[in-house]
This record gives C-alpha cells, sequence and structure tokens, in this order.
C-alpha cells in the first residue's frame, strides 16, 4: 500500500510539475503572479463588497459501438451511451470564498452475450468553505459526498447485486487548511477528519460489505486528509479535471499496523476535448484503493482489496459554459 502511495503522489507532482514548466516557458514570472493572484484578493481594500457568484461546467452524451462479423480473432458487438456532467457554482465576497463542486454520470452497455447493462454510474458532490488568512491560504470547512443512481451486479450473474443508491455511500467532513496558489489549482490538509461510510442496503449490510460490520449500515473513522484539485485548459480546446483524496484513518483492522499504513486512495481525472461548439470526446479514468473494499471475482469468491482502476472514452454531444 506503501508503493501504490507513493506511485500516487509521485504521479500527481510530476504532472503538475510538466504543466508548470509548460506555462513557464510560455509566460514570464510577473504573468504567473498575476495568475496566483486572482484567487482571491484579500488585502486591497478596494475590493467591493458586492458577492460575486461564478458558475462553470460541461454536459456530455456519448455512444461509443463496435461490430465484428467473421472476426477470427473473436469479439463481442456491443452498443454503449453514456451521459454526464461536471460543474461548479464559486463564491467570492473579501475574505469569504466558497467552492461548490458537483460530477454526475449514468451510462448503458448491450453486449451480445450480457444484453443491457449499467457501465458508469457516479453521484459526486463537494462543497469547501473558507475563510482567507491570505491571498492563497484558507481556514476551510468540507463536506465530499459519493455514491451512485442505481443497482450493480457481479456479471455476468445478474441476480447478485453488489451495489446500490447508498450502498456503498460515503461522506466526508473535514477542517483544516486550503492552499490555493492558482485560481486552477488547490490543495486541502486536515488533521481532523471525520470519514462515513453507508450501505443502507439490507443485503449488503448482511454480508458487512464496503468495510461495514455485519447487519450495521453505517461505519465511522476519524482520520486524515488531503484534496488535490486541477481544473484548467490545459491546451486549447482541451479541459483536464483531476481529483486525488487520500484518507488515513488513527483506527486500525489489525493490532500490529501503525498509523498512516493504511491509505483510502480515490483518484479520477476527467479530460474533454472540444472540437467545436457542440462535438467533443471524453475520456474518464477513476482509480481507487480501499483495503476495507474487498475483491470479488466471477465464480463469487472473495479475495483481498485490490486497486481498482476504470477507463471511459466516449464521443457525442458536449456543451460547455463558463
Amino acid at each position: 500500500m506503501k508503493k501504490i502511495f507513493f506511485i500516487v503522489c509521485s504521479i500527481a507532482l510530476f504532472g503538475g510539475n510538466i504543466y508548470a514548466q509548460d506555462e513557464i516557458g510560455i509566460k514570464d514570472m510577473s504573468e504567473i503572479k498575476k495568475m496566483s493572484d486572482v484567487v482571491v484578493d484579500t488585502t486591497n481594500k478596494s475590493v467591493s463588497d458586492t458577492a460575486r457568484w461564478t458558475l462553470k461546467g460541461m454536459g456530455s452524451l456519448t455512444y461509443a459501438q463496435a461490430y465484428f462479423k467473421n472476426w477470427a480473432n473473436g469479439g463481442d458487438n456491443s452498443h454503449a451511451i453514456n451521459a454526464g456532467f461536471n460543474g461548479g457554482a464559486y463564491y467570492r465576497k473579501k475574505r469569504t470564498a466558497w467552492d461548490n463542486d458537483v460530477a454526475l454520470a449514468f451510462g448503458i452497455i448491450n453486449t451480445d452475450a450480457y444484453g443491457w447493462q449499467k457501465n458508469v454510474d457516479k453521484i459526486n458532490f463537494a462543497s469547501k468553505y473558507g475563510y482567507a488568512i491570505n491571498k492563497r491560504l484558507f481556514y476551510t470547512g468540507l463536506i465530499d459526498f459519493k455514491t451512485q443512481f442505481y443497482k450493480g451486479y457481479n456479471l455476468p450473474n445478474d441476480s447478485v447485486m453488489v451495489s446500490n443508491f447508498m450502498a456503498p455511500g460515503y461522506l466526508t467532513a473535514a477542517l483544516g487548511m486550503d492552499y490555493k496558489p492558482y485560481k486552477f489549482f488547490s490543495v486541502f490538509v486536515s488533521p481532523v477528519t471525520g470519514r462515513f461510510t453507508f450501505v443502507l442496503n439490507d443485503s449488503l449490510s448482511h454480508e458487512g460489505a464496503y468495510g461495514v460490520d455485519v447487519d450495521k449500515k453505517i461505519k465511522s473513522q476519524l482520520g486524515a486528509y488531503i484534496k488535490l484539485a486541477f481544473n484548467e485548459n490545459i491546451f486549447k480546446n482541451v479541459n483536464l479535471i483531476s481529483t486525488l483524496d487520500l484518507f488515513t484513518p488513527y483506527t486500525t483492522l489489525e493490532d500490529n499496523q501503525k498509523i498512516f499504513s493504511r491509505w483510502v486512495v480515490d483518484w479520477e481525472v476527467v479530460v474533454s476535448m472540444q472540437f467545436n461548439k457542440y462535438i467533443g470526446a471524453t475520456l474518464t479514468t477513476s482509480l481507487l484503493y480501499d483495503d476495507a473494499v474487498k475483491y470479488t471475482d466471477k465464480d463469487g469468491n472473495q479475495h483481498g482489496a485490490r486497486v481498482q482502476f476504470k477507463e471511459i472514452l466516449g464521443l457525442g454531444l458536449t456543451y460547455k459554459f463558463n
């Protein structure tokens, strides 16, 4: 798990370093400073007391198809339709900053072998309310919520349900400091974080799914939390949204485990490419690791926790506003 944590952090830092070097190559340092100063000007007394909201978002409806006929290497015909929305509402007034982000997605795929099934399903919401100490550092409270819309099954066995709305559901509540060196990047660190795992489905809670005790529906943990967020146009008509959530509980699963030896990793990247006003492509990747979540294979056998990875690429209708 330490290796996984090191690799994830290295990739995040390396990617940010490449981007920063590219920006410095294009702009001089005075321009870079101006970019950072627009986050919130807390020292300029001429700033208006009038509250200001900024809205931005992107909706997409994508389609993918695969067709095989007499293909010697084999294959399965398929059709997939995915709908998604990523948006935010950001409030600024003097020393106050309130950031709200939502990410919704749902998709279905039809194959000759399994028929219609769900291939993507998420509800993510995050809200940060901060009071500025200076232009880049904020006392901050954060709420982060994640779940899904509909049932999930352990395919090809469509009689075994493995997830549902609020099964699991994750709620994180944290107090800490938020560092915003640029308007497109922030690092939130909290030494006091409550993480709540919900399994409100009776059959799943009876199995002790998602680390919740058998026949219990809520698991609470106290720990430390780090959230890195990036949202910027990295090229013309190419936007990158990346969020990395890291949580470590102060309590351990086993007596021989040390504090900070267990990390829950949740890393999502969304790359959207706009070809014209209404046509675009979206690439979404998700990496998850939680040693309290066991892996169940297609035969129903349960194994230890594993790194989970998902990638979805779609082409279709997209619309942005900001």
